[in-house]
C-alpha cells in the first residue's frame, strides 16, 4: 500500500472537477455526495454498511432512491480508476469527496487510504439507512445516532448544503440552497437563520421552502435544525463562526468516510462481520 501514490490520485480527481457539461459548472458537489452516501449506510450495532467495500457498485444499493443520480459521480471517476486499477472503488469515492470539498474553498479532511472492496453483494446494507429529506429532526436523529454521531456532528455535517442543488427528477426535491453551490463556505447556516423562507410545493408536488426571490430552497430536514432548540444552537455557532464551522466539518466528515472501516496490519481494512451483524443484514 505504502509503494501507491494517492496523491497523484488526487491531482487528477481535481482536474476533473471544473465541467462546463455539469450541474453549475462543476462535478465537486456530486462526488461530495457520493462519498456521504457510500459511508452514511454505516449502523454501529451490527457494524454493518458504511464506506468500507463501495457496495453501491451492486444493484441492491445503488437502485436505493436516496443514492439517485450519483451514477454521475461514479461515472465521473470512472477514467481514474482505470488510470490507476490498483486503488480501490472505496478509497477512490471517498477520496474524491474529500479532494472535492478541498478544491472547492472547504477545509482540508484527513482521509486515510486502506479500504478494500467487496467481491459480491452478500454484505450491502438495506435500503433506507439514508436520510429522507420530507422528515424533521426526530428522523435525522434517528439516521445519524444509528451512525454514531451527536448532534453538533450532525449539524455540521448538515453543512454540506453549502454545495450542490437538488433535482425533481433525482430527489423529488429542486434547487440550489445557496447562491454559489460550488463554493464551500458557511453561508447555508447563515441564509438558514437570517432569510425569510415560505413553504410551497415544487413542479413534482413535493413540500419545499422557498427565499423571498425563489432563487434558493431549504428541505423540511433543514428547516428542523433552526426550529430544533438543540440544533439551532449549533446552526448560530458556525453561521458565525466559518473557522469552527470548517474545523467541525473536517473532523465529521473524517469520521464519516471511516465508518464501516475496521483496519489491520498496514492499515488495510478488514471485512470482519459477526454472526449477529450477518443475520441482521
Amino acid at each position: 500500500m505504502t509503494d501507491h501514490d494517492y496523491g497523484a490520485v488526487a491531482a487528477e480527481i481535481k482536474k476533473i472537477i471544473p465541467n462546463d457539461d455539469y450541474d453549475d459548472g462543476s462535478t465537486g458537489p456530486v462526488l461530495v455526495r457520493l462519498a456521504w452516501h457510500a459511508s452514511g449506510t454505516y449502523d454501529k450495532e451490527t457494524g454493518t454498511g458504511g464506506s468500507n467495500g463501495a457496495t453501491m457498485r451492486y444493484k441492491i444499493e445503488s437502485s436505493d432512491s436516496a443514492n439517485n443520480g450519483l451514477e454521475y459521480a461514479r461515472k465521473f471517476l470512472e477514467p481514474i480508476k482505470a488510470k490507476f486499477p490498483w486503488i480501490s472503488y472505496s478509497d477512490l469515492w471517498t477520496l474524491g469527496g474529500v479532494v472535492a470539498i478541498e478544491a472547492m474553498g472547504g477545509p482540508k479532511v484527513p482521509w486515510k487510504p486502506g479500504r478494500v472492496d467487496d467481491v459480491d453483494d452478500q454484505y450491502v446494507p438495506p435500503n433506507g439507512r439514508l436520510p429522507d429529506a420530507s422528515q424533521g429532526a426526530d428522523h435525522i436523529r434517528s439516521i445519524f445516532y444509528r451512525m454514531g454521531f451527536n448532534d453538533q456532528e450532525i449539524v455540521a455535517l448538515s453543512g454540506a448544503h453549502n454545495l450542490g442543488r437538488c433535482h425533481g427528477d433525482r430527489s423529488g426535491f429542486e434547487g440550489p440552497w445557496v447562491p454559489n453551490p460550488i463554493r464551500f463556505t458557511n453561508t447555508y447556516f447563515k441564509l438558514l437563520l437570517h432569510a425569510e423562507w415560505v413553504k410551497g410545493k415544487n413542479s413534482v408536488g413535493n413540500e419545499q421552502f422557498y427565499s423571498d426571490d425563489g432563487e434558493l430552497m431549504m428541505l423540511p430536514t433543514d428547516m428542523s435544525l433552526v426550529t430544533d432548540p438543540k440544533f439551532r444552537v449549533w446552526v448560530e455557532k458556525y453561521a458565525a463562526d466559518r473557522d469552527l464551522f470548517f474545523k467541525d466539518f473536517s473532523a465529521a466528515f473524517s469520521k464519516l468516510i471511516e465508518l464501516g472501516v475496521t483496519r489491520g496490519p498496514e492499515g488495510l481494512a478488514l471485512r470482519k462481520y459477526s454472526t449477529v451483524a450477518r443475520a441482521r443484514l
